[in-house]
């Protein structure tokens, strides 16, 4: 492949604001921990967002862990990309959209990778420890999970599946720094989004199939296939009728339900109108879900103020 055709396949954006405002020496550390892509951000953080407005805490302490929330979502999202690019480096190399990550084209070294992967986990870790004792054991028991989800490509089809552990324990997390408890309705919440992210990350995995069965990792959209409308399309149905399921246990009411009802035809129409051999649609539709997110999140908000 041609170092042209392998830009233009870069999965990286250049000229944007990492290019214009960083200096050179930081931009491979703002790319390594996904700054620019801040979509990973997002669906880390929804979770955790929609755990605290179902707990529905004061107005002060609500926006309080908002924030604290979105700063340990950015963190952790990035040191769980570090480490990803640091395993899967050799991988990395022989993709065209990832060649060019710090890690897989030598602007970062594997040495340097690990001691900014530990320190954004320091960081996250100071943000941890503002929470009750029981939302910090919730929050250290995550470390499992973000540390065992990137080898999860080598020996399963559904590594999808251990993403959705992953990045929905802040369902959990919210919750629990809200409460200092747990309740059924979080546990709902963190088993919806877990189905959630299955149809989401199959969506994006589809931009990859080629380049996975070159390289010899899997993925659930290598083992859907030709079905994957199908079992994307059962995925999202499973999020909404344990998210109704959530509703119900909590007493929502009809503020939540309209958003629920939203939510759903956006994910519907996420599932019909996919085009899976189209990488440029398949990442457009993955993005679309922050659109979920914030609906959800109105309407959570919107039941508690009534």
């Amino acid at each position: 492949m041609t170092a042209d055709a392998q830009t233009n396949a870069s999965d990286i954006p250049k000229g944007n604001w990492v290019d214009r405002f960083l200096p050179p020496p930081a931009r491979p550390y703002a790319r390594l921990a996904r700054f620019d892509r801040p979509i990973g951000t997002w669906l880390l953080l929804f979770p955790c967002w929609w755990s605290i407005a179902l707990a529905a805490p004061g107005f002060a302490t609500g926006l309080w862990l908002f924030v604290l929330h979105g700063l340990g979502a950015l963190l952790m999202r990035g040191a769980g990309c570090t480490f990803n690019d640091i395993v899967d480096r050799e991988f990395d190399r022989q993709v065209a959209r990832t060649a060019d990550r710090p890690i897989a084209s030598g602007a970062v070294s594997v040495k340097k990778a690990v001691a900014f992967m530990f320190a954004q986990m320091a960081l996250a870790f100071v943000i941890l420890l503002q929470f009750n004792l029981f939302a910090i054991m919730v929050g250290a028991a995550s470390l499992i999970l973000v540390f065992t989800y990137p080898l999860m490509k080598r020996i399963t089809w559904w590594p999808q599946f251990f993403l959705g552990l992953a990045f929905n324990w802040g369902a959990l997390l919210g919750y629990a720094s809200a409460t200092g408890t747990l309740d059924w309705a979080p546990v709902l919440l963190y088993v919806a989004g877990i189905f959630w992210t299955l149809g989401y990350d199959t969506i994006y995995a589809h931009q990859d199939k080629e380049d996975d069965v070159l390289v010899g990792v899997k993925s659930s959209a290598l083992r859907l296939g030709e079905s994957s409308r199908v079992g994307i399309g059962l995925f999202y149905a499973a999020a909404v009728l344990l998210l109704a399921a959530m509703d119900r246990v909590a007493g929502l009411g009809y503020a939540f339900e309209l958003a629920l009802g939203a939510g759903a035809i956006q994910l519907a129409w996420q599932v019909w109108d996919c085009r899976f051999d189209d990488p440029n649609d398949c990442l457009a539709k993955f993005k679309s879900n922050r659109l979920f997110g914030w609906l959800l999140l109105a309407g959570l908000i919107a039941a508690g103020a009534l």
